[in-house]
C-alpha cells in the first residue's frame, strides 16, 4: 500500500520526483507507469491530470542529452578513432537510456514544482 512521507509533510520537489511521491501528501502514487502519471493520488485525491507538464521535459532532455552525447562522441573520435560501428553500438543505446532514464525524474520534478508554486495557465486580467 502507499505510504505517506514522514510526519505527513509535503516532500521536497526533488524527493517527490525521485521517489514518485504525491507533492501534497507524500504517498507513492505519482506514477502509474515508467513515466506516466496516475490520474489522481489514491491517498489524498489530488488530481494530477490538472497539471500541465506536457512535452517540455522530453524536448529539453533530448536537447541536453543530445549535446552531451555529441560532445562525448566527438571527444572519443578525436582521441581513440574507433571504427564507425563502435560509435553506433555505444552512442545510440546510451542516448536512449539517458533520455528515458531522466524523463521520469524531470516530469515528476516539473509536476511537483507546479504544485508547490500553484502554477496555472496564464490569464489576462480584465480589471
Amino acid at each position: 500500500m502507499s505510504q505517506a512521507s514522514p510526519a505527513g509533510r509535503e516532500p521536497a520537489a526533488a524527493e517527490a520526483a525521485l521517489k514518485g511521491l504525491c507533492p501534497r501528501c507524500g504517498a507513492r502514487t505519482l506514477f502509474s507507469g515508467v513515466a506516466a502519471f496516475s490520474p489522481r493520488c489514491r491517498a489524498c485525491q489530488l488530481d494530477f491530470s490538472g497539471f500541465n507538464v506536457g512535452d517540455g521535459p522530453a524536448a529539453f532532455l533530448t536537447l541536453i542529452v543530445g549535446a552531451l552525447i555529441t560532445a562525448l562522441a566527438i571527444g572519443v573520435e578525436l582521441t581513440l578513432k574507433p571504427p564507425m560501428w563502435v560509435h553506433v553500438l555505444l552512442w545510440f543505446p546510451l542516448t536512449m537510456v539517458a533520455v528515458a532514464g531522466s524523463l521520469r525524474f524531470s516530469k515528476g520534478m516539473l509536476l511537483a514544482l507546479e504544485y508547490r508554486n500553484s502554477a496555472r495557465e496564464g490569464r489576462i486580467s480584465r480589471e
